[in-house]
């Protein structure tokens, strides 16, 4: 056996993907819930070994740097004028996927005999982009044309590990082999490893025709029709036609080409057993008179070639068709989750909203199922459909998680943070609160910090959680110097759209953990002397200053507020019209607590003479008005449909994080516990062990129309939205399913 057929029989072993070790997390197939490691490797007792694998490990982490530079090739940087500009925008931003098509068109049109260029731009590709399949089985055609074939099972070993639950990488590799190899024992061996994966799928139609074609030509009837066996057991596409070509094989060859060997040595001694009892009873006389009449009439027919009792027809039928009508039953189940899945392979375009959702519902009921195989094996599919989505690996790690697959989970926190959203700051946050659960606080620390320096610097909710973290830990003063670090950084930023967020935050963080009213209020009249004055600032400064002990500073904040209600003002003024007319109300609440009748009427005249409504007709409230929570208000004010995503970004972090209603002041929610997840989800609802606020990113929701409110509880309010633009794919953008209403953050953060 040569060294490119023993790779394909036993499978090819990489360096795990960057550093970290994925082979400890094989999926689990059959009743024990273990993975046969020969089986998975495609190695018998003879076999080498090597290591699981799953979607997204990849051979080697390959940068995207200067071409040529890891080749030792000196053509590779040998370039035109138009590959030197597509791979400077590759370069600039490795997520610019019509710019990595161009470049390999451009790469293989003048390129065609420099493999060293072309495995340069495909190893790059692939490193981003493990689940393009199709860019895989190209790759490994380039190899073929010149000869490589021991690269070729390279590239096909890497595809595999890349995008491990694709039925169509596998009939690729299959159908190599076939064409490339003489030893059936190789190419089975491929096909049980390839099944072990993918067999289950509800679409692995292709790898099971292709797996009988190949037996129907060595005439092995026998592993044919075990091949049959497997599939009637499996609620998959085309069961009708496999069962009626399966009884149409068995009506037209006989039992004992249909049978395996072991088959046929379990029915002969069941023969033997069968005669045997009743011998017993009988005299030896007839056993003799038996044995004399001739054994010829006595030999057992299954020995006969060409002929078949149809009653052992019969019965080898229906044990089948057993199997066949319970796979069909399991099918009537999922066959609408099924037809709901419009494209089961990677692409960059985003999802509609209805098939993730399919895909939420799908998991909830195949999670309801128990059959832990199941799940596994149907999260591997979702989330190669649904890659780009860090909801779905989240709920996958948190799943594994709640089974006590520690090794699952961990592996998927692996693929998604270092492969496949990994510039989402989601998916950090949630690898820190993970690792903080976890006791690893150094990593906690470690995941916060990549935010807050490279994926989103100045991320509102990643400073709120690191600093909530560091509170909990008892380092209180790092909690406060990590809020002084940031809003140092957003002041040197030029209208900071963040920067009054952050200083309301850690004004209200300062008062709840330390009591320290004073400091607190210094920290917000240093905002008001920093920043433009707006109405979502303007109104936590009221708010804080009505709980605060006296003396108020209200003729200091005077000024502000009329800076930004009255729209003569000298100052530019960037609040609407809506908000300038809630802050006016907010103000007049606020000085009837603590002025007199003279301050408060000149009020409300300015405020009818600026937005032409009695303060009367705008207070008039219903009793249920005054009674709701903030959270009902919010409610009532949240249209539940989310802005559309800008078009420019594939995954656009929107300013959700920095639309966070305040309200002052709240104890702060005690930390989520971990807990079994919610069978119930929606699309894009909280996670079960995760904080209930913690949704999918999302633009606040439009502001409510203008209402008069009760002071100690203002309506849901929006700060500035925070800008989170990460390197984006040329594609459209991907486009989150609707999310739940966002929530006060001192209910959601911890």
């Amino acid at each position: 056996m040569g060294d490119s057929e023993a790779m394909v029989a036993q499978g090819y072993t990489s360096a795990p993907y960057g550093d970290y070790n994925t082979s400890a997390a094989a999926t689990t197939v059959e009743s024990t819930g273990q993975e046969n490691a020969s089986l998975v490797n495609g190695t018998g007792p003879e076999g080498g070994s090597s290591a699981p694998v799953e979607n997204g490990k990849v051979a080697d982490k390959v940068a995207v740097t200067a071409p040529g530079a890891e080749h030792g090739d000196n053509a590779v940087s040998t370039l035109s004028p138009e590959e030197e500009r597509l791979w400077s925008i590759v370069r600039a931003n490795s997520l610019e996927f019509n710019a990595w098509t161009a470049l390999i068109e451009e790469t293989e049109r003048i390129a065609q005999d420099n493999i060293a260029k072309i495995r340069k731009v495909y190893d790059t590709f692939l490193a981003e982009f493990p689940l393009c399949y199709g860019y895989w089985k190209k790759y490994a055609d380039h190899e073929a044309r010149v000869g490589a074939m021991d690269k070729v099972v390279e590239v096909y070993e890497r595809a595999v590990q890349g995008v491990t639950y694709s039925v169509d990488i596998w009939v690729h590799y299959c159908t190599f082999a076939i064409n490339t190899y003489g030893d059936p024992d190789t190419i089975r061996r491929l096909f049980e490893r390839a099944l072990v994966y993918v067999g289950t799928d509800f679409l692995s139609s292709p790898l099971w025709d292709k797996y009988i074609e190949y037996e129907c030509m060595q005439q092995d009837w026998s592993r044919v029709t075990m091949i049959y066996t497997k599939i009637l057991e499996n609620p998959i596409q085309n069961l009708d036609r496999y069962f009626a070509n399966f009884k149409e094989l068995a009506e037209t060859r006989p039992l004992l080409e249909l049978r395996s060997a072991e088959e046929s040595a379990a029915v002969a001694a069941a023969s033997d057993a069968s005669k045997a009892a009743p011998s017993e009873s009988d005299g030896k006389a007839d056993e003799e008179k038996s044995q004399a009449d001739g054994s010829s009439e006595q030999s057992p027919k299954l020995e006969t070639a060409g002929s078949t009792d149809p009653e052992e027809l019969k019965k080898y039928i229906a044990i089948r068709e057993a199997m066949y009508i319970k796979a069909k039953e399991f099918e009537s189940k999922i066959i609408g989750f099924e037809m709901a899945i419009r494209r089961p392979y990677f692409h960059v375009r985003p999802l509609n909203a209805a098939e993730l959702e399919n895909w939420h519902n799908y998991l909830d009921f195949i999670e309801k199922d128990g059959d832990f195989n199941k799940v596994v094996k149907l999260y591997e599919r979702c989330l190669v459909a649904c890659a780009n989505y860090p909801e779905y690996w989240i709920r996958y790690v948190l799943s594994m998680e709640t089974s006590g697959s520690m090794d699952l989970a961990d592996n998927a926190l692996a693929r998604a943070t270092q492969v496949f959203v990994k510039r989402q700051p989601e998916i950090h946050l949630f690898a820190a609160r993970l690792k903080e659960q976890n006791g690893d606080i150094a990593g906690a620390r470690a995941a916060f910090q990549l935010v807050h320096s490279e994926i989103s610097p100045g991320l509102v909710e990643a400073v709120i959680k690191h600093a909530n973290m560091e509170q909990r830990q008892g380092n209180l003063e790092d909690a406060f110097a990590l809020y002084e670090q940031v809003i140092a950084l957003e002041k040197g930023k030029e209208n900071s759209t963040v920067l009054p967020l952050l200083y309301a935050q850690y004004s209200r963080f300062s008062y709840l953990v330390s009591g320290d009213a004073e400091k607190a209020r210094k920290i917000l009249v240093e905002a008001l002397d920093h920043v433009q004055p707006s109405k979502p600032l303007l109104e936590t400064v009221l708010h804080f200053e009505s709980f605060l002990p006296a003396p108020r500073q209200i003729d200091y904040l005077a000024p502000f507020v009329e800076k930004v209600i009255n729209p003569n003002s000298d100052a530019q003024n960037v609040a609407s019209s809506t908000e300038r007319e809630e802050l006016s109300l907010i103000y007049i609440e606020f000085l009837g607590l603590f002025r007199d009748v003279k301050t408060i009427k000149k009020a409300e005249d300015q405020h009818a003479k600026l937005f032409r409504r009695s303060t009367s007709e705008l207070r008039k409230r219903s009793a249920d008005e005054f009674l709701s929570s903030d959270r009902t208000k919010m409610a009532k004010t949240y249209n539940g449909t989310p802005p559309a995503q800008p078009a420019s970004a594939q995954s656009q972090w929107s300013g959700g994080y920095a639309a966070q209603p305040q309200t002052w002041p709240q104890a702060q929610a005690a930390p989520a516990q971990p807990q079994q997840w919610n069978p119930a989800y929606g699309q894009q609802a909280a996670y079960g062990a995760y904080p209930a606020g913690y949704t999918a990113p999302q633009a606040p929701a439009p502001a409510p129309v203008p209402q008069a409110t009760a002071y100690g509880a203002y309506p849901a309010q929006a700060y500035p939205a925070q800008s989170y633009a990460p390197p984006v794919a040329g594609a459209a953008p991907v486009q989150q399913p609707t999310a739940a209403a966002p929530q006060a953050y001192y209910n959601t953060y911890y």
